[in-house]
Formats: structure tokens, sequence, C-alpha cells
């Protein structure tokens, strides 16, 4: 089925969405699945996040490069009169350590050199004008457009587009971190007058990477006049956003959830441990069920085992949220590049299953139970099943969002089993007592629960910890530095790395790669050219 067909298709099944409201703990579709407050974006002009005065030996500083609404009468239809103008971008605060660019009106070429041409033709041609337009956009690989921006090789132009007809009311972009829950009509699609084209431009720094989702209105009738009510029905029609038909770029989700699409600019650090690749030995996945014990219900894990099988020395990676590493991002691919490259020693990876959200929020907010399941049940039996050799410096523990609070507090409760820690965007905002499922930010200049845990905590052995965490994830970039410097107090050996992203699993996935490279590789480790 061709790209454009596909479009019109799931624009006809969405039909006139549900109102309803949001379930507690449940993620806005566009964001991972994972229960996160929304975190705002600073405001130009505000100060810039707290940023620690060292990283220790590890860390080289903040790291990225190395690793408008629609008028509710109007609908793209051949007898709208026909304009040349075209809105400019919305501007995307910049992350902390780059400037602004001067000029915030930004365009896109491509759309603007449309517009012209729309405008001079007549109606007879233009049919054949805008499918040589989609076709273009085709050729040049897909969605979202990606355009220098005048002046400044900082930024790239960044269009999202979506081919219309006349049923099509409004559109709406749901782009990981870059827009606002409370306020989605500022994330609305604007209609090319005299066109089928629906676009969106944002003008982003060049290395940055986000996953996102899109969904047309075709509700018949009015648009709500009144900001509330509008609110309400985008908060509906949220739901039904998938992936972007013209990008061919995705990543999976689970429980139910639709793919998103992914974009990545020019300089978005690389990942090459993330496909899957030919003529390389491959390790093998299975899924086990283990009894009842502390959590007090039996519970699913996955296990990888390295090409060749394991040696008694394996390191081993106890990684929370398996079924999505496992059962929707095929971890298992990088796992064999990294051994592939010899960037690692092959791990063992065990991951319990998540089970759902009412059960992953129970299981990853400090609760005490899940890491005696881990450390007391889970690593005992892996090591029995593959003959290994337990040590807690060859034993990581690793998670993202509140899997990485997690894997911080499993680290702190038993440094016995475990000596290595990456927590890549770990939900530093929880603390005792917060509702279930109810997220809430704590303020930025806050110290986060966990981290004073860790301040007042009897001298243990040194732990080696790789933080993660997106420039576009607001107070938790605060919270993250917070940890890392809490943690550089105290003699551990800890590392930070900010990515220009948000809390995205499409950062995460190159993110697990190069934390395990950074907590069990070896020295002359190869990467791969890129």
């Amino acid at each position: 089925m061709d790209l454009v067909r596909e479009h019109e298709l799931r624009e006809r099944e969405l039909g006139e969405p549900e109102l309803r409201e949001r379930e507690p703990g449940v993620p806005e579709a566009g964001e991972p699945e994972l229960e996160e407050p929304e975190a705002r974006e600073p405001k130009l002009g505000e100060p810039e996040a707290r940023r620690p005065e060292a990283r220790g030996p590890e860390a080289k500083g903040p790291s990225v490069g190395a690793d408008t609404a629609p008028a509710a009468d109007s609908t793209p239809t051949a007898e709208t009169t026909p304009t040349a103008s075209i809105p400019p971008a919305t501007d995307i605060p910049p992350a902390a350590d780059i400037p602004p660019a001067d000029d915030p009106a930004t365009h896109s070429p491509a759309l603007a050199d449309l517009a012209r041409r729309a405008s001079a033709a007549d109606e007879g041609e233009l049919p054949a004008l805008l499918d040589a337009f989609w076709q273009d956009v085709e050729a040049r690989g897909g969605t979202p457009l990606v355009e220098p921006v005048d002046g400044d090789p900082r930024y790239r132009a960044v269009t999202f587009l979506w081919r219309g007809h006349r049923a099509t009311r409004q559109v709406l972009l749901l782009a990981n971190r870059l827009y606002d829950r409370e306020h989605l009509a500022d994330a609305l699609l604007t209609p090319l007058s005299g066109t089928d084209v629906w676009y969106r431009t944002l003008r982003l720094r060049a290395d940055h990477r986000a996953s996102y989702r899109l969904v047309a209105d075709l509700t018949p009738g009015d648009l709500p006049a009144d900001p509330e009510a509008r609110q309400l029905r985008l908060r509906a029609l949220a739901p039904h956003a998938a992936h972007d038909p013209l990008n061919p770029r995705r990543i999976g989700d689970r429980w139910g959830q639709p793919d998103s699409s992914v974009f990545a600019l020019p300089d978005a650090p690389a990942q090459p441990w993330t496909e899957r690749r030919a003529g390389i030995p491959r390790g093998r996945v299975e899924r086990h069920r283990l009894p009842a014990g502390a959590l007090g219900a039996e519970r699913d894990v996955w296990t990888y085992l390295p090409p060749g099988g394991p040696r008694p020395d394996s390191p081993v990676v106890v990684l929370c949220d398996g079924d999505m590493w496992f059962g929707r991002l095929a971890l298992e691919d990088t796992l064999d590049a990294l051994a592939a490259d010899r960037a690692v020693p092959p791990p063992v990876v065990l991951a319990p299953d998540a089970v759902d959200r009412l059960t992953r929020w129970h299981d990853l907010t400090a609760h005490d139970d899940y890491v005696t399941f881990l450390a007391d049940e889970a690593l005992p039996w892996v090591a029995e099943r593959l003959t290994l050799t337990l040590h807690s410096a060859r034993t990581a523990v690793a998670g993202q969002s509140l899997g990485g609070l997690t894997a911080l507090y499993a680290a702190l409760r038993r440094p016995d089993r475990f000596g290595a820690v990456l927590a890549q965007s770990p939900s530093l905002w929880w603390r005792p007592g917060l509702p279930h499922g109810t997220p809430r930010l704590a303020p930025a200049d806050e110290t986060p629960w966990l981290a004073e845990r860790f301040a007042t905590d009897t001298p243990r052995p040194a732990l080696r910890v790789h933080l993660d965490v997106g420039l576009h994830e607001g107070t938790m970039v605060d919270h993250s530095r917070c940890m890392y410097e809490t943690l550089a107090a105290r003699g551990d050996l800890v590392s930070l790395r900010e990515y220009n992203g948000g809390h995205d699993y499409a950062c995460w996935r190159g993110g697990i790669a190069e934390g395990l490279v950074n907590l069990l590789g070896r020295a002359g480790a190869r990467r791969p050219r890129v």
C-alpha cells in the first residue's frame, strides 16, 4: 500500500473521537507509556538549569553531540482562496548551552515554494502540482522535512506534514516533550490554503532526536470556539494519535498503544548499535515464569544469553521493563552488535516483565519487596540456571524513568548485589507519600528524596553509576545533576550524559548501549564507523 493511500485510510478510520477523561497515570499520546509528569520547557530568557561543577573522570560535561492553529472554518479544499504567505515556525527554546538563533521567523523553503506555485496555478494544474509535491516528499525519505535555517547552522527548520482532504477539520501533532498537554491547540498543524497540505514547522537544534504521533479530526460540525471546550475536544482526539504514515522510521510501544514515528536531525548522537546487523553471531532470548515469592505472584522474566553462551564470569545486567526492551524494541540486536564489536564483555541480561501500568507503578517506586525479588530471587535463579558466579562488581542494574529510580534504589539497598547502575531519565521527582499513579514534579531546586537517601547512607564500596537525561525533560535535568553531585561527593564513580531530546525510548535505545559501554566496556573496545 502506498504511503498516501495508507494515510487516507487512517483518517477515515478515526471518525468522531470519544470524549473521555484521562485515566490517572496514563500518558497522553506521543509520550512513552511510563508514568511521568509533563516537563515544562523554559521560556526564552529564563535562567538555565543548575549545572554541576565537576563530573568525575568519565564525564566531560553535558554530552550532546558525542554520543497557529487553523481557523474554525478553514478546510484545505481547492475552492479555498490561495495565498503565498506561510506563518513562521514555532520557536522551540534551545537547550541551555546554545543561545537562541537571532531570527525566530523560520520558514520551510519547500513550503514557501509550493505556496508560490499553488497561488499561480489554475484549477486544472493544481492536482498535478500537489501530486508532484507529495512524490517529492516521499523521494526525500518521507517526513518531517528537514531544511537549513538561514544564517545559523546550529538549527534546522523541521516541518511535519499531513495530507488532508475536504473532511479534515484539524490535525494534532504530539511530539515528545515539544508540546504542552494543557494547551493542545498550540500543537495543531496549519492548512496551506488552496492545497491538501497541513503543516507545522519547528525550529530545532540540529542534534535533536524525538518520537511523535499525529491524528486528524474528521468530526463534522463547527469546532468549539471556547478554549476550554477546544482543549477537551483535542484531549479526546489525542488517544487516537498514531505513527506518521509518511515517515518510514518507527518505534514500537506496548499495552495496546500504537507505534510512534521517529526523527533524528543531522547532528543527533549516532546510535551505531541499535539496528539489526547481518552476518554476526546471535544471542538467544528466552521468556520464563518465576514462581511467586517476595512479590506474591508469579512474574515473567526475559533472559538474553550472549552468542556462544554465557561464561561463569559473564557480567549480568538486571533491566527493568523486559516486555518493552525484548518484546517491542529487540534489544537483543543491540547486545549482539555490542558483542560483535567487542565493546563490552558479552553480558547475560535478566529483564522482568512490567505486567501493566498499575503493577509497574507499584513495583518501581522504591518498593523493597521488588528489590528483594531482583536481588534474592531473580539473580540466584539465573545464576543457578546458567552456572554463573555472581559478583557485585560484575552485576549492573538498569532502568528508564521509574525503572531508573528503581535501579538507583536497588543499588542503595543492596550494594552487595549491584555494583553498577545505569539510570536513564530517572524519576527522581518521586518521593514517599505520592498518591498511586499520580506524578508530581518537585521544584528544580529541591533535593530529590533519593539523593537525600544516598547522601545520608552509611559509606559502602564505591558504585559505578551512569546517568542519562534529556535536555527537554525540564526539572528532571536538575534532579539528575543533583544526583550526580551527591554520588560524586560520596566517592562513587559517576558520569552524566545529557542529550538533546525528551523522555523517549527513541533516545534511550541508543543511550542504553552507551551506558553499558561506559559501565562494562573494556579498554581498546572497537566502535563501528558512523
